[in-house]
């Protein structure tokens, strides 16, 4: 530990402060956004129960929400817990770490709060007096300059250092009763119908700063869960995580785990390796595939789906890209190994070699917010992590001198939603259907993504007032497969329909990526347009004219004077070989709005950063097509 006191007190203390006195940091901090006031602070009823509907609603949620109970969100400042949580979600008025009252627009359909496994619910007793909460962050903020506030933080940053891995930071007594906490809340808040509750954690192994991290989610009540979570303090090993998982289930417990930020695992995220370095049995492939059926795409450490390198010929690729570890400060991960796209093109190379393929999985976004909140919205995004990114000034890097802060905080995201079709809002209505992975994934706003793939679907379905019932009966949805055609001459026809978010942006276009296997077993990918708004003609993959942009960066607005509002199609894969392993998966885009920091610069009165603007997307889970032996 003294080895890490010393690197710390280097690279935190010694180095930036040569040039703290030097750059204005005796300037007094100035953020309008801690004023922040929501005006109804009541908490609203619920939304009415949809009917039971055999061709399923679509209900938005977040998979991905910490508490004060993790050690993270403690130790930078967060003190609500996951009673806050669900106030928050249903709507309500709750505060965040840095001192002012935050909202959600409206109410989520479902959440699970997943704290972090590791020293759950511990820091508040072992760190009760860490510096930056030693008096409110507000306070801080505004009345500090630059060099008190960094030097607090990195009071914060090396106390924690040089004391979080001693043992005497663990105690098993608090662990599990912050357990039972999250598990009686949980249970407490779940009202059928309306909004659903699951209990859940998060396995945060990361080994040599790269990110293995899994949410884990149950099904059932307090009775269906384990005793205490399964951490990465019992092993840093997915496969033994999996194996836990599976002994569970032969108990009774039905769970399932979700990957997430694959961007920052170091290539090892997605391999044909296990967690050692060897040849993934297909024993380890199937847990996989059966105990990781969605992984998370979206949430506010970037996007997990493509990377520009891996994906050269996708224009839309370069979105909300973040690279930068958190753990191995500023290294860079390797895009190979780490993206969603290219798992499932690996899992297909598997299947193809004869061996299981691990990678067959539906995906969904999240937010990863630590503020028992959920972060999704740009327009009043209050970030991750209190003392990191929990007021404009320190997500702009107006209050903090610190590069790693800067280069962290103003690259990430603000999260995305998880949207499941299930034909109630119950747990285990959602399950089910994350089970056979009817999920999408949107980067915030609550866009509706339908996707069916059929061997009959024509123009007709896009007038049929049953559209839905005729694309369930004459083909399968996302997340399942299609089965081989008895004509061998058929091609794949896939319908699709996209609604904007009815408070939200409209759409550009509609998008088909299509990975598929060649006869020498190597995979490939190709995005083709499908349909688009303003009378835009598509021609399959060839490029089509940019919708406009009608942002007012000044002014951080937008006009829906372009786009549209609904887009549907029904497309047919003319370059279809039935003698090929397939895949498909839609994609929505809305037209440019405003980034979360183009938000910030104008209430902070500075010029924005790039990208001023963003295009927030839908993506549903893909479709398979297996040929036949």
């Amino acid at each position: 530990m003294k080895n890490v006191f010393i690197v710390f007190t280097l690279l935190f203390i010694v180095i930036p402060l040569c040039f703290l006195v030097l750059s204005g940091g005796f300037e007094r901090v100035n953020d309008p956004s801690l004023e922040q006031v929501v005006s109804d602070t009541s908490t609203p009823p619920l939304p009415p129960a949809q009917p039971a509907n055999p061709h399923n609603n679509v209900y938005f949620g977040d998979l991905h929400i910490h508490t004060g109970l993790s050690s993270d969100a403690w130790l930078m400042g967060v003190r609500t817990m996951p009673e806050d949580a669900y106030v928050f979600a249903k709507g309500g008025t709750i505060e965040h770490g840095a001192g002012y009252q935050i909202k959600i627009s409206r109410p989520l359909d479902f959440i699970a709060i997943t704290d972090h496994a590791e020293y759950l619910g511990m820091m508040q007793h072992s760190f009760p007096d860490v510096p930056l909460t030693e008096r409110p962050l507000k306070d801080i903020l505004q009345n500090e300059n630059k060099i008190a506030i960094t030097a607090d933080y990195l009071k914060t940053t090396l106390r924690v250092a040089n004391r979080y891995f001693e043992p005497d930071i663990i105690d098993e007594r608090l662990s599990s009763a912050a357990w039972q906490e999250t598990i009686n809340t949980a249970d407490k808040h779940y009202v059928p119908g309306r909004f659903t509750t699951f209990i859940g954690y998060e396995w945060s192994s990361q080994p040599n700063g790269a990110n293995l991290h899994r949410n884990v989610i149950y099904r059932g009540n307090g009775s269906q869960v384990p005793d205490a979570p399964f951490s990465s303090l019992n092993s840093e090993n997915p496969q033994d995580l999996l194996l836990e998982l599976q002994r569970q289930n032969e108990q009774g417990m039905h769970v399932l785990a979700i990957p997430h930020n694959g961007n920052l695992s170091n290539g090892q995220m997605y391999g044909k390796r296990n967690f050692y370095g060897e040849p993934m049995s297909e024993s380890y492939a199937a847990l996989r595939a059966r105990y990781e059926p969605i992984h998370e795409v979206f949430q506010v450490k970037g996007s997990s789906e493509t990377h520009p390198i891996l994906s050269n010929l996708d224009e839309f690729a370069n979105f909300e890209i973040f690279e930068s570890n958190m753990t191995a400060f500023g290294a860079t991960a390797p895009p190979t190994g780490s993206y969603a796209r290219e798992a499932l093109r690996m899992g297909m190379e598997m299947a193809a070699d004869g061996g299981v393929n691990p990678y067959q999985f539906g995906v969904i976004g999240s937010s990863d917010g630590h503020n028992s909140s959920s972060p999704v919205e740009e327009d009043s995004f209050h970030g991750k992590l209190p003392i990191m990114d929990g007021a404009a000034s320190l997500r702009m890097n107006q209050a903090l001198l610190l590069p790693d802060n800067q280069n962290r905080a103003m690259s990430w995201g603000s999260g995305g939603l998880a949207a499941i079709w299930a034909p109630e809002n119950t747990r285990e209505a959602l399950f089910d259907a994350m089970l056979r992975k009817e999920t999408f994934a949107t980067s915030g706003p609550r866009i509706t993504l339908r996707f069916f793939a059929g061997w009959k679907f024509d123009k007709q379905i896009l007038n049929d007032s049953n559209a839905i019932g005729t694309a369930y009966r004459d083909g399968v949805p996302m997340g399942a497969t299609l089965p081989p055609s008895s004509d061998t001459a058929a091609k794949p026809t896939l319908y699709l329909v996209a609604l904007k978010d009815p408070d939200g942006a409209n759409l550009d276009r509609l998008q088909v990526i299509k990975l598929w296997i060649d006869s020498e077993g190597s995979s490939h990918e190709k995005v083709f347009n499908v349909a688009a708004s303003d009378n835009r003609q598509v021609n399959d993959d060839q490029p089509i004219a940019s919708v406009g942009n009608s942002v007012d960066v000044a002014a951080a607005t937008y006009s829906n004077d372009i786009g549209t509002s609904t887009l549907q199609t029904v497309w047919h894969d003319a370059e279809f070989d039935p003698t090929l392993p397939t895949a498909y998966y839609a994609r929505a885009l809305e037209i440019p709005t405003p980034r979360w920091s183009t938000y910030d610069a104008k209430t902070l009165g500075i010029e924005p950063v790039e990208p001023v603007t963003i295009q927030e997307r839908a993506i549903s889970s893909a479709i398979w097509y297996q040929p036949s032996q």
